[in-house]
């Protein structure tokens, strides 16, 4: 090439065409969008086994949705799920959601427990994202006024209250003594639970409280088999229940046993070991299928056991569910913002593996069930489904 040549000036055209050349070079294929959902739960502790089981529903969610090649108005999305450990600690709980907030997601599935829900949702709620918990059942929760605040089962008003009226009713029992953790759960739940037995006729004999990390009972269970109970109504968490079942059989207090979701569990069968006798020991879980519904609530099951190698503890398929109705909400409104997704979120008519789910203007599930338990020969066997 002569140095002539080099002095020569590259055309208009030629200038714009190695531009364009050089811009298409260095740009980078971005792939789909990325939506960011949280999911919060106990995942150590002594409750991890039961926040490992929601977190595994969430992970099914995800992976279900990006398989399909789900699109948000035009363009297939990549959902992302941030799961983060609450280990059942309200600090912990709010360390948490803040994290999730920084991260910028999109939405929160979570947390498991009353006691971690409430103090996160404030967090969640100023920045404006919104947040179904598939299990926490305190009615405060929802009373706030916090717009994104959602939940897939019933609250403990009707936890309770169906349990209290159960055990008078059903199990004729007349003097019921109750024990709670003090935790926003266990004490809500036990509130409701003697406010109907009271309505129902009952007499409560005594109500003591021990902590959702206690493992000695000897001291409240003496003082309550000298009350001479009937029924025996816990409210705290499958963890704590078991020991205390083992301790009532070794004092030799032989009143049933009763609890809310919290022990309502298949673990249950293992922490109480000796303790767990026939038709001893009835519970509810906050939520239930019946009918047409069945099936698919057990092609789940199956489904979740081929996957994880695991039955299903209690919430896995509520926190699938809720994954679902967040992102159904994000397609119809054409809008993974929350701002935008949160009325179609508000509307929601969406028919899911644990039932149709339609929230109220508190954002409370519709209609919500509850299923009640015992256990008999080793196993968890249903009794009924109450709405």
């Amino acid at each position: 090439m002569t140095k002539s040549s080099l002095k020569t000036p590259l055309s208009a055209v030629a200038v714009a065409a190695l531009v364009l050349t050089l811009a298409a070079c260095g740009k980078k294929d971005e792939g789909p969008q990325v939506i960011k959902i949280g999911h919060v739960g106990p995942t150590s502790g002594a409750i991890a086994h039961l926040g490992k089981d929601n977190e595994n529903g969430a992970k099914m969610a995800i992976e279900e949705l990006n398989a399909a090649g789900t699109k948000i108005g035009d363009k297939v999305v990549k959902f992302e799920l941030l799961a983060e450990d609450d280990a059942a600690d309200p600090k912990q709980g709010t360390a948490a959601a803040q994290k999730l907030v920084d991260a910028k997601v999109q939405g929160v599935i979570g947390h498991l427990n009353s006691g971690t829900t409430i103090p996160a949702s404030q967090l969640y709620n100023t920045a404006g994202i919104p947040q179904i918990s598939p299990s926490a059942t305190n009615p405060k929760y929802t009373r706030q006024g916090f717009a994104g605040a959602f939940r897939v089962v019933a609250d403990d008003v009707h936890l309770g209250g169906t349990l209290g009226k159960y055990a008078v009713e059903t199990l004729k029992g007349k003097n019921i003594a109750v024990i709670d953790d003090r935790t926003a759960y266990g004490q809500g739940v036990a509130e409701e639970f003697e406010k109907a037995v009271k309505a129902a006729g009952a007499t409560i004999v005594g109500h003591e409280f021990t902590t959702d990390k206690a493992s000695d009972f000897n001291a409240i269970l003496t003082t309550l088999k000298a009350k001479k109970p009937d029924v025996l109504f816990f409210g705290g968490m499958d963890a704590v229940a078991g020991p205390m079942l083992k301790q009532m059989k070794q004092l030799g207090l032989k009143a049933k046993f009763m609890g809310g979701d919290g022990i309502c569990t298949a673990e249950l069968i293992k922490l109480a070991a000796e303790g767990m006798g026939d038709e001893n020991v009835f519970c509810a879980e906050a939520g239930g299928v019946e009918g047409d519904q069945k099936p698919g609530m057990e092609k789940f099951r199956a489904d979740f056991k081929a996957k994880y190698n695991a039955d299903v503890q209690v919430y896995a398929p509520y926190v699938y569910d809720a994954v679902k109705v967040m992102v159904a909400a994000m397609v119809t409104a054409g809008s993974s913002d929350p701002a935008k997704y949160l009325p179609a979120l508000k509307a929601t008519n969406y028919k899911g593996v644990t039932g149709n789910i339609v929230f109220d203007e508190k954002g409370d599930i519709k209609n919500g069930a509850l299923t009640l338990y015992t256990y008999k020969a080793g196993k968890q066997e249903k009794l009924a489904v109450i709405r």
